[in-house]
């Protein structure tokens, strides 16, 4: 694989995955029609300079990050390219063919889109250019967080799969191939489903918006730390695993009952205000920066680079 890499798109997701991919040793090449992505760039390679400082790391370890003034020019003798610009349906066919048209003719294209399935920007694009597009989904931010969902549209071929998780692999991501395109893919489907629970037990008065929180993060949020869904029910069977668990368990479980809930933002103003009352009316970087120190720490237990 080639050491130059593209990310087109310079947002909040886009310069994560520039940051990530420099720290990995990879040459970037990033893409923006914002008016100062100049300066996002320098910033962003200062702070790749400074933490590979903090771990004594010699600049032939690290990569470096570029500026490119097109797409084309952007993508232009890469092997990997990863998209991350804005959810437009509009607007991502033709962005995939300028890309495809100036990419040399084995370079991976990569969505990090959530909500855009790999088959849409496929179907736009020849044969063997559709057979390059995947997603590469990532939690936020992805040069933290080591998820990347891989995507791949039925068209996709088994090389881009294996390409793209050996990419993600060699910058330190757990990347999980998925065996279908769904909507929201896994970890959001997850997602969603706790998080119109925990709207629910706010709205029906059972538990305020901040001590919910103080629940997940002192039980489950804990335990999904160390072990996952599945591998936390086989250890709570004992002996029979999670056999044992779902004859005991199982049925106290079927029986609860479902809450109403309206996830509508006009039935969501106890919610809003109650977290608005515990966190402040906006997020504050300080509070970012504590999560991040945390989270740094949890994947530093688990003896994962950060």
């Amino acid at each position: 694989m080639s050491s130059s890499v593209a990310v087109i798109g310079a947002g909040t997701i886009g310069r994560s995955f520039a940051f990530l991919f420099a720290r990995s040793g990879y040459t970037v090449r990033v893409f923006d029609p914002r008016d100062d992505l100049a300066e996002v760039v320098s910033s962003l390679q200062a702070e790749v300079t400074s933490a590979a400082s903090s771990q004594n790391e010699s600049a032939a370890q690290i990569g470096s990050i570029e500026a490119a003034d097109s797409a084309a020019s952007a993508v232009a003798g890469v092997s990997f390219v990863q998209e991350s610009g804005p959810e437009d349906p509009d607007a991502k066919p033709e962005l995939f063919a300028r890309i495809a048209e100036a990419a040399p003719a084995d370079a991976v294209f990569a969505t990090s889109s959530s909500t855009i399935p790999a088959s849409f920007n496929a179907e736009h694009l020849d044969r063997a250019a559709a057979a390059r597009v995947i997603v590469g989904h990532p939690f936020n931010p992805p040069h933290l967080m080591p998820l990347v969902e891989v995507v791949p549209a039925p068209v996709t071929s088994s090389a881009t799969i294996d390409a793209a998780v050996a990419f993600y692999r060699s910058c330190g991501r757990e990347p999980v191939v998925l065996k279908q395109e769904i909507r929201g893919f896994v970890g959001n489907r997850l997602q969603n489903a706790l998080m119109k629970e925990a709207i629910a037990l706010v709205q029906n008065g059972v538990i305020s918006a901040p001590d919910l929180d103080t629940v997940m993060k002192n039980s489950l949020g804990l335990r999904w730390s160390a072990v996952g869904q599945f591998e936390g029910m086989h250890f709570g069977g004992g002996p029979a695993g999670i056999r044992g668990f779902m004859d005991h368990i199982g049925p106290a479980f079927a029986a609860i009952e479902d809450l109403p809930v309206d996830v509508d933002p006009s039935a969501m103003s106890e919610v809003f205000d109650q977290v608005e009352q515990a966190y402040g009316p906006t997020p504050t970087p300080q509070a970012a920066e504590v999560r991040d120190r945390i989270q740094r720490a949890v994947l530093e237990a688990r003896g994962q680079d950060v």
